[in-house]
């Protein structure tokens, strides 16, 4: 684990390297989440170097004093900048939350971009307001929500889901409320036309949570966007389907960034 320090707070990556060459690829976790979401993504470094940051109040890193909505996305797109900066990141891979967060970095942010990987994310995203209440007074039945079937995953063993709900749990109630209603703020349908860097939106074939139309919306709204449906897979594709998921990050990134 490495951090770096800005805006006064220390935020925390990890950096796989197996070989790879090139600018790192930088990793941006979701809703409640942290680094360790992308474990199954180290494989790309045998390509390319690939880092996974835990945003602020996330797995290691430092919180930050923060309102939910613009102000906590910002604080965020802090993070991600610091350590784009600290390591020489050129492309970001944003899932849910992290990929507003890759958004809103490309759209405000002054640094170099060569590409953008948007995971389970959507121009908006609207959280429903039983979640936002429950949230609100009780983890629990946030947790169980977003464990039923094809919420986070499609098809998995219990054990897999029972790790997923420690996480949350781990993250906390604070953080979570913050994060959901940071996401259900968030909304950049009139600014798609200004991204400018090959932009890849990857969704699982079953998601509830940011179904494929909200990646139909993506690649309509940017104007240079592919798009590409992982099969039998929901929200968290990149931890229920990594082969496939892998293999589309890696065919986008040989095709139209290391070109």
């Amino acid at each position: 684990m490495k951090t770096v320090t800005h805006h006064e707070r220390e935020t925390a990556y990890r950096t796989f390297d197996r070989g790879g060459s090139g600018a790192p690829l930088l990793a941006i976790h979701g809703t409640g989440g942290s680094r360790l979401v992308w474990s199954q993504q180290s494989r790309l470094a045998t390509e390319q170097p690939l880092v996974a940051v835990d945003l602020s109040g996330h797995g290691e890193s430092d919180d930050v004093a923060a309102e939910p909505g613009y102000e906590t996305l910002t604080a965020y797109v802090d993070d991600v900048v610091a350590v784009a900066e600290a390591v020489g990141a050129e492309v970001l891979l944003g899932h849910s939350l992290g990929g507003a967060v890759a958004l809103t970095a490309a759209l405000e942010r002054n640094f170099y971009l060569s590409g953008l990987l948007l995971a389970g994310t959507g121009p908006r995203l609207p959280v429903l307001d039983d979640v936002l209440a429950w949230v609100s007074e009780d983890i629990d039945p946030v947790i169980e929500f977003f464990h039923e079937p094809d919420h986070l995953f499609h098809d998995v063993d219990e054990e897999i889901r029972d790790v997923s709900r420690d996480a949350l749990r781990t993250t906390g109630r604070e953080i979570l409320e913050r994060d959901f209603r940071t996401a259900h703020g968030f909304d950049v349908r009139d600014h798609l036309s200004e991204v400018g860097v090959p932009t890849l939106a990857v969704v699982g074939e079953y998601d509830r949570l940011t179904p494929p139309h909200f990646h139909e919306q993506l690649q309509a709204g940017i104007p240079d966007c592919e798009l590409t449906v992982i099969e039998k897979a929901a929200h968290l594709a990149m931890l229920e389907q990594p082969t496939a998921f892998n293999d589309a990050v890696r065919d986008f990134l040989d095709r139209r960034v290391q070109e």
